[in-house]
């Protein structure tokens, strides 16, 4: 079984993945990603919960 990273920084998803990283920290204001934070500075995202974002962003347009 193969072990995948995760938990993300926003910029690392910004620039693996291509979304900005405003937009993640909006579905993490909509409670929409879960995410870890340093007091109130998101330092996180879970990166399955991006996706399934993605998805569905894809799926809309």
């Amino acid at each position: 079984m193969a072990l995948m990273k995760t938990w993300y920084e926003p910029e690392e998803v910004e620039a693996k993945f291509g979304v900005k990283k405003a937009l993640v920290l909006a579905w993490v204001a909509d409670g929409l990603v879960r995410c870890e934070r340093e007091g109130k500075k998101v330092t996180r995202v879970n990166i399955d919960d991006v996706k399934l974002e993605m998805e569905s962003l894809v799926r809309k347009g």
